[in-house]
């Protein structure tokens, strides 16, 4: 009986570990699929620098615009997406209120000045990690306490 119990134990902490991995390797495919899009020409909207330096860790390497540096407004971020001349635009603020009430103004914002906006990579990831997570510069972290997990 004590024996089936410590199987069970061990399976299930396979199971936590193949799903871990499983997420992992589902975050980093999102991320090969940002860095194609950008390298593509298509610019990413993010918050801040931490964003930003986070997604050039993370390989990263076409454009990337921080909305909320240097005390920018967002009418002031969106010129200077504007002045870019993309069609499209990918937006990947952060998971948390501001987060979202940000995106929900650019995307008015672009969708006005007839720039089509990419919000999948922004919906993608939140539903992965949850509430794990509340903003882009962690994903560096985050993934690495889950490949730690998975060892």
């Amino acid at each position: 009986m004590l024996g089936s119990r410590a199987a069970s134990e061990d399976n299930k902490v396979k199971l936590l570990s193949t799903k871990l991995k499983e997420k992992a390797e589902r975050i980093l495919q999102i991320i090969t699929e940002l860095a194609e899009e950008s390298a593509k020409g298509k610019p990413i909207v993010v918050e801040g620098k931490k964003d930003e330096k986070t997604l050039r860790v993370l390989g990263v390497n076409g454009v990337i615009v921080t909305v909320k540096t240097g005390g920018k407004s967002f009418l002031e971020a969106t010129a200077e997406i504007e002045k870019l001349g993309a069609q499209e635009v990918i937006l990947l603020l952060d998971f948390d209120r501001r987060g979202r009430e940000g995106t929900l103004r650019l995307q008015r914002n672009l969708e006005h000045s007839n720039i089509k906006i990419n919000a999948s990579f922004w919906r993608d990831l939140p539903a992965l990690v949850g509430r794990e997570i509340q903003c882009i510069e962690s994903l560096t972290s985050y993934l690495s306490t889950l490949q730690e997990k998975t060892k």
